[in-house]
């Protein structure tokens, strides 16, 4: 009897076996898991990073407010505190001496208005950087606060009006400008939700409605 050869029947060298799948999707799940553990811890140390810096920028307004109030003996001496018949403005504003501003800046130095604004002004942001609510506002006040005090100091002057050195240190980047957008950033990344009651203010039916209040 003939025998018929079939040549794809013929045996030789074996392939190797495949991994296993489940061994590959185990080990990709626990790859993928780790991933997923540092993906989740980076957001997380990056939120409380923004409400520490939140809550120190927040203490930096609030003790301006309660020295100027109170004449605590740092920046305004003891007696002289707004509580006490003193003004807030009337320093700073009186001696400006340089800028475009050095004019309106002196006919405001401690006008009534001007120092209800500025503290008023001091004890919002404090707070709402504090309680991490109203960031939205609390930026824009805040900025606009900054930028009427850079251009009172106006680091872009080399010399003041008197003719004497104006002693700036870098013709635009000064702290004024930093603040500023320091505010503008905890806004932009909602730095309350951490550490803050910014998650329940954002829920609140005003808020809901007008998201500029966030």
């Amino acid at each position: 009897m003939a025998v018929h050869h079939h040549p794809h029947r013929t045996p030789g060298p074996r392939r190797p076996a495949p991994p296993s799948l489940s061994g590959g999707r185990a080990s990709g799940a626990a790859g993928s898991a780790v991933r997923d553990e540092g993906a989740t811890a980076r957001p997380a140390a990056s939120a409380y990073a923004l409400a520490g810096l939140r809550l120190v920028t927040g203490f930096v307004f609030l003790w301006a407010f309660l020295d100027k109030t109170f004449g605590l003996g740092y920046a305004t001496p003891s007696g002289k505190g707004w509580l006490d018949g003193g003004s807030p403005t009337a320093g700073f504003l009186g001696g400006v001496r340089v800028g475009p501003m050095e004019s309106a800046f002196h006919a405001w130095a401690g006008a009534a208005w001007a120092d209800w604004l500025f503290m008023l002004g001091l004890l919002g942001v404090g707070l709402a950087l504090t309680a991490g609510v109203a960031l939205r506002c609390a930026a824009l006040a805040g900025t606009v606060m900054m930028a009427l005090m850079w251009i009172a100091e106006w680091p872009p002057a080399r010399h003041l009006s008197d003719g004497s050195a104006s002693m700036s240190t870098n013709p635009f980047a000064d702290y004024h400008l930093v603040y500023a957008v320091v505010l503008i950033a905890l806004a932009a990344a909602s730095a309350g939700d951490t550490l803050g009651l910014g998650r329940a203010w954002s829920r609140l039916p005003l808020v809901r409605r007008g998201t500029w209040l966030r």
